[in-house]
């Protein structure tokens, strides 16, 4: 699972800027069954990890994050530096590897006030190759996980587009720049997450789908809370 928020609708003030889901969740945390690890960009802003969230992260085994998590978080959260990684075995043995990766919130001045986030990479002998964007926003970070990565069989990119007050940045990717990196990592098969729900989002599927489409590329766009199986 990733960035899990399992709470209603409602407003979450923060030091600098406030931040306002719109919908709920898709399913319940009750819903979703067995989970072996979180992976969680980061645990500072609600849209990635909300209160209901937060509970939810003391029944599952495993969080991996930043470090910042590592100290705020209950006990089960670790982190890894860049291009470091660790391996997680499923039940009938086999292995994935999960490795940190770099991700930029927002531009790089922006990233004073947006904070530390990660990305991740899983592989594996037989299992598909999958990039986890995280909040990134940076076009020059996907073009490092690229060369050192691919190929990518299935990029899930945070998107939307999201822009708070008084930063007036773009934070995540947009649709166009969402296209582009698909065609920097050379995916084979693009879903697109974390675009809607909030008020934060300037772009949401109908901006990101036309996108794709002007492109001539396919995209798969999951509302929060579903599951993608591969």
């Amino acid at each position: 699972m990733t960035d899990p928020t399992f709470d209603e609708p409602g407003e979450y003030p923060g030091e600098m800027f406030k931040l306002v889901k719109t919908a709920p969740p898709a399913r319940s945390a009750e819903d979703i069954g067995t989970v072996d690890a979180v992976l969680l960009s980061h645990d500072e802003h609600a849209d990635n990890l909300d209160d209901a969230g937060r509970r939810y992260l003391a029944t599952v085994p495993l969080v991996l994050s930043t470090v910042g998590a590592v100290q705020r978080l209950a006990g089960t959260t670790i982190s890894r530096p860049a291009w470091e990684g660790l391996d997680l075995m499923g039940p009938d043995g086999t292995v994935a590897r999960v490795t940190w990766v770099p991700a930029q919130h927002g531009p790089e001045w922006a990233t004073a006030f947006t904070g530390e986030v990660t990305g991740f990479v899983l592989s594996g002998p037989g299992l598909p190759t999958v990039y986890v964007s995280g909040d990134n926003s940076s076009l020059d970070v996907v073009r490092t996980i690229a060369e050192r990565c691919a190929p990518i069989d299935v990029a899930l990119l945070f998107a939307g587009a999201g822009v708070v007050q008084p930063l007036d940045a773009v934070l995540t990717l947009t649709g166009e720049e969402a296209v582009e990196a698909s065609v920097i990592l050379g995916a084979r098969h693009v879903v697109v997450v974390h675009a809607d729900g909030w008020t934060h989002f300037t772009e949401g599927r109908t901006e990101i789908e036309a996108a794709f489409e002007r492109a001539g590329q396919s995209v798969t766009v999951l509302a929060p809370g579903a599951v993608l199986t591969l």
